[in-house]
């Protein structure tokens, strides 16, 4: 056979993905950037809708691990935002949960096998896509700067914690290659310590395994109406057209494809959200926050996933008080440097028509959801397009 053959690609991509990983300080601290949305999130699924955190754990561990070796980049796994919002908001059971994720994995699989999604990505003008990173940038930062302020200025989970960690992380931006992540996470697990030691001290271990979840048709009908037509829009725009746009920032020549990204988000749901898994997805918040805190290959999100594996099987039965006992001002650092980050690569939008469309799809995104920020710039950029009449789009 050709070695240029297309079957011997993805095999060639695969080996060249492996011998790549790093598996150092720095991909140790990259790994961690994402934790500032992870964990709130994560950890009010389990204590409000009752979902089983060994199993969240392992599954999302398990992603980690596959799309590591698979994208060869820190690509992340994060929660569903919509879905998981809407879940926390009116404590969905964890039928209709599985329902939302399954319903939305199928669509977006879908769509990545049959090509759909490329032409998606052609038709949504860039602009918006920065728009829509930046209006999401703004969020994470937004809310990393309320968990801090749900603290108070003197205790040791509190503004000064804050104020130290987010020095620590100025100061390392001039050494690119230190793990300021690591080292605030570390520092977490101290405060934790102090502050909580009944948390730690009553940790009992184990986990009872795996379960199969079938949704009843009230809950199919809850999971899909009030979770996946949602969800919908900011997985296709966000953890697919979005986050591949950052790669390609990044990643010069090396960015993940629309296809591969939109079939890997509706594998790990499809397969996953049977056995309890929480609805996952990647995000370009994520993939900013751990490239800003130190990742550069696959190997940041395998450490990342081994960790979430072994918490999930070691301490399944306990996870839940472990993660919601993590200091708020720590997760809120991280958190606001995360949404720095993925709001950053907006500035290519220098000329006044690109950058009123991410403007105003900014606005739309931090005012109302991400669905009607894409509509807002979606639309000015068709106003503007038919005013300029050459029928280019705004770029």
């Amino acid at each position: 056979m050709n070695e240029d053959s297309p079957p011997a690609r993805p095999y060639r991509r695969l080996v060249s993905n492996l011998r790549s990983m790093r598996f150092d300080l720095g991909e140790a601290s990259g790994a961690l950037g994402d934790l500032g949305t992870f964990i709130p999130i994560v950890a009010s699924l389990i204590a409000v809708c009752r979902l089983d955190a060994g199993a969240v754990l392992l599954f999302a561990g398990l992603a980690n691990v596959v799309t590591g070796v698979a994208f060869g980049q820190p690509v992340p796994v994060q929660p569903m935002k919509a879905i998981a919002a809407v879940a926390i908001a009116e404590s969905l059971s964890p039928g209709s949960i599985a329902a939302a994720g399954l319903a939305t994995g199928a669509v977006v699989l879908l769509l990545g096998i049959t090509g759909l999604v490329e032409t998606i990505d052609r038709l949504v003008p860039r602009p918006v896509v920065r728009g829509i990173q930046l209006g999401v940038g703004l969020k994470l930062l937004i809310k990393g700067i309320a968990l801090v302020r749900q603290t108070q200025p003197l205790a040791l989970d509190g503004w000064v914690t804050a104020g130290a960690g987010a020095l620590i992380v100025l100061l390392a931006s001039r050494r690119p290659r230190f793990p300021s992540a690591l080292v605030l996470f570390a520092a977490g697990l101290a405060v934790m310590a102090i502050v909580q030691p009944e948390v730690i001290a009553r940790l009992p271990a184990g986990w009872h395994g795996l379960h199969v979840i079938v949704p009843s048709a009230a809950e199919w009908e809850t999971g899909i109406v009030r979770g996946a037509v949602p969800q919908l829009p900011l997985t296709l725009l966000n953890s697919v057209i979005a986050v591949c746009a950052l790669s390609e920032d990044l990643y010069p020549g090396q960015g993940a494809g629309t296809r591969k990204m939109a079939a890997s988000v509706g594998l790990m749901n499809v397969l996953g959200c049977w056995f309890g898994a929480m609805p996952m997805c990647h995000g370009a918040g994520g993939l900013a926050g751990q490239h800003r805190f130190g990742a550069r290959t696959g190997g940041a999100v395998v450490m990342l996933g081994i960790a979430k594996m072994a918490v999930g099987i070691a301490f399944g039965a306990s996870a839940g008080l472990l993660l919601a006992a993590y200091p708020l001002s720590i997760l809120g650092v991280l958190l606001s440097f995360a949404g720095i980050e993925l709001a950053l690569p907006a500035r290519e939008c220098r000329e006044r028509e690109p950058f009123f469309v991410a403007i105003l799809t900014a606005g739309g995104c931090l005012g109302f959801n991400t669905a009607v920020g894409v509509v807002l710039g979606l639309g000015a950029a068709a106003l503007m397009r038919t005013r300029i009449g050459d029928g280019k789009p705004i770029v």
